[in-house]
């Protein structure tokens, strides 16, 4: 094929730069891709088989091998690689042309590359990228942000790729600046609050009830079916039921008990204490899997307290519903603190997120798809302005339905020794929301007495003092 004929380009011909090349070619476009390692190059052209893909050792190749004005994607590792690749690959386009940073950049890093490349006159978006291997290649969630008129360029690609939901491509301009990154490392967020839940159910099933691995996965392909739908239940389901040939017992059994984390949860935690909005369940989830990697304390603490925890006194059976109840629950606070989040951003840094368009493509594709997102979709798409998705009266049903049992489980737990922090803090999140009276003022009071922080009174202009002891 001749050069100057691609209509898009890819540096990073990994598992997800290659994959989502290789759903671009499904899809009928011309693409090109770039690495320095010739094995990559190989593994795309033995994976295409088609005329319309072509990989590029040299860089200055792959360039002049696409057509103006160029769309160059960079699916790299987040940091320094990214800047390093950006500096490599500017000095080689022209003015107008196209780059986007597909990897989980953190978003102040996008932030600084827009202005940059706005200064050499090259466009510039970051676009968050969820679905993994499966996703990319054959159809991801997307999220780009940024210059608005550059991803008027590449629309019609990112629309044809994305996974699908009701004919409705998962994949929507976002915002400007760093608005897609941002989005992206929410979902990221959320995703780890809603991992933790899940693993605490199970550690319910498993340590309090006793279950058998065929007990708790039937629970889980039974849920899978109803409310709690969604991937992160369906890969659970399939983990619980997996073996290794000849083995006797689940390969879940002998994965060590230490989990690890790229630092998108943690991001998340730190934007949303800067911006004042409450994220328990995420920040538990990110303590959780910090906790984890301390094996060998945990096992001498094991030692010594063993504790007196009292039995359940349901059966399995009687619990498995609770469990249900208890986990949907839960996980409606892990989407309503993140959504919460995105609405203050979007007015703290100006991004006029459109909540009820990030529902919708989180629907298909992403890790944290599920049949509730259509729930969120409804309710911001009826009320834009929304001030918290558990102020929606269709949503105020639900959690109405589901207390009684959540606190029936999650008090069960305490007393039988069975740690459930995530959801734990999700209802505790939940019972301050619903508080017209918060314990706050003590605080206040605390914080005048030894630090003269003053405070605000009922009924009362101005800000007070009061000398609480004498000298």
């Amino acid at each position: 094929m001749k050069s100057d004929n691609y209509v898009f380009g890819m540096i990073g011909l990994g598992t997800m730069g290659r994959n989502l090349l290789l759903n671009m070619a499904d899809h009928g476009f011309k693409v090109a891709g770039h690495d320095k390692d010739q094995a990559k190059i190989d593994t795309l052209a033995n994976e295409s088989g088609k005329a319309n893909v072509k990989g590029f050792l040299s860089l200055q190749e792959f360039i002049d091998s696409l057509r103006k004005p160029r769309a160059v994607m960079l699916l790299v590792p987040a940091g320094k690689i990214v800047d390093n690749v950006i500096a490599e690959l500017t000095p080689l386009l022209d003015e107008g042309d196209l780059i986007i940073d597909g990897g989980n950049s953190h978003f102040t890093d996008t932030n600084r590359r827009v202005e940059e490349l706005k200064a050499k006159r090259l466009h510039f978006f970051g676009m968050g990228v969820s679905g993994g291997e499966e996703g990319a290649r054959n159809g991801p969630s997307m999220m780009p942000g940024g210059d608005v008129k550059a991803y008027s360029v590449v629309q019609p690609i990112f629309e044809a790729v994305a996974a699908k939901v009701n004919g409705e491509p998962c994949v929507t301009y976002i915002g400007p600046g760093a608005a897609g990154h941002f989005v992206k490392m929410v979902h990221n967020g959320i995703e780890y609050g809603i991992m933790q839940m899940i693993a605490e159910t199970y550690e319910f099933m498993r340590k309090g009830l006793k279950l058998p691995d065929e007990k708790i996965h039937s629970a889980f392909k039974t849920w899978n079916e109803g409310r709690l739908q969604s991937f992160l239940i369906e890969i659970t389901r399939d983990i619980l039921c997996f073996y290794e040939q000849g083995a006797d017992h689940l390969l879940l059994h002998d994965i060590k008990d230490e989990a690890r984390s790229k630092g998108t949860g943690k991001w998340t935690s730190q934007v949303a204490m800067d911006l004042q909005t409450p994220l328990s369940v995420v920040d538990t989830a990110v303590a959780m899997r910090d906790l984890s990697k301390y094996k060998a304390l945990r096992t001498l603490a094991s030692s010594f307290y063993r504790g007196e925890e009292a039995p359940l006194e349901a059966t399995g059976e009687e619990y498995i519903q609770a469990l249900e109840s208890s986990l949907y629950f839960a996980t409606i606070i892990a989407y309503a603190q993140g959504m919460h989040l995105l609405a203050q951003a979007s007015i703290e840094f100006k991004y006029d997120l459109k909540l009820d368009r990030i529902a919708l493509i989180w629907r298909g594709g992403c890790i944290i798809r599920s049949a509730f997102l259509q729930d969120i979709y409804l309710a911001y798409k009826n009320d834009s302005s929304l001030s918290h998705l558990l102020v929606d009266k269709s949503i105020q049903k639900k959690v109405n339905d589901l207390i009684p049992e959540t606190r029936r489980v999650l008090s069960s737990a305490v007393t039988a020794g069975i740690a459930m922090p995530a959801q734990t803090a999700a209802l505790s999140y939940f019972d301050s929301l619903r508080s017209a009276q918060m314990p706050s003022n003590l605080i206040q009071a605390q914080r005048d007495y030894f630090g003269a922080h003053t405070y605000e009174r009922i009924g009362k202009e101005g800000v007070f003092h009061t000398q609480w002891f004498a000298k």
